[in-house]
């Protein structure tokens, strides 16, 4: 009866999970209808709701923007857009901030988060998995060694919150494992294990054979 329950809660837990988080990315993207105005709605002049409408608009908004920004107008309006926002006070600091991360992560031509390592931490003696962000910048530079490197350090299961540290880069270990595989492996805390490439060709070939 055990293992039947088991094999149950091992099928419908990640099914639910994984339909849940769709649903709550679905649920937040339908929520751009309300910026329209109350006329343009469905509910005024068909009277009901149709859900995703929303999330079509959304993906239709942002596909939009960046067509708009690759061409040469667009590009110089942004450009425009960013220089007014560098000279408001406050927003400036948080715009600035959140706009180079982004920078860093979604360019094509970034190198954060391009790597994984395997770093000591918390102390000597214990080790995890961490993410090459780069090298120290600005005044920090001065003051570590020069051959350091920027790592991020996620939490488990979320790794969405970590530490950001400083570390050289002979303590750091190169991982042969794209960052997808280091994530899940994080994510699982530990108990889905990453494939090496040797193992990944010999199931392919037996599945061949098969």
């Amino acid at each position: 009866m055990k293992k039947y329950l088991i094999a149950g809660l091992l099928i419908w837990i990640p099914l639910v999970i994984t339909l849940w988080v769709l649903l709550l990315i679905f649920d937040t993207l339908d929520q751009s209808l309300l910026l329209l105005p109350e006329t343009w709605r469905t509910e005024h002049w068909l009277g009901v709701h149709i859900p995703g409408l929303g999330a079509i608009l959304t993906i239709v908004i942002v596909l939009g923007t960046g067509i708009f920004a690759r061409n040469f107008f667009g590009a110089q309006l942004v450009h425009l857009w960013n220089g007014v926002l560098a000279r408001i006070p406050v927003v400036n600091s948080i715009y600035s901030s959140v706009k180079q991360i982004s920078d860093t992560l979604f360019s094509s031509s970034g190198q954060a988060f391009r790597k994984a390592l395997l770093v000591e931490w918390p102390h000597a003696g214990m080790w995890t998995i961490a993410f090459l962000t780069g090298k120290p910048g600005g005044d920090v530079a001065r003051h570590v060694p020069a051959d350091c490197v920027s790592v991020y350090v996620p939490t488990t299961p979320n790794p969405t919150g970590g530490y950001f540290v400083i570390v050289p880069r002979a303590s750091v270990i190169e991982l042969d494992m794209s960052v997808d595989q280091a994530l899940k492996y994080i994510i699982s805390m530990g108990v889905v294990p990453p494939v090496a490439v040797d193992e990944r060709e010999a199931v392919r070939l037996h599945e061949l054979r098969e």
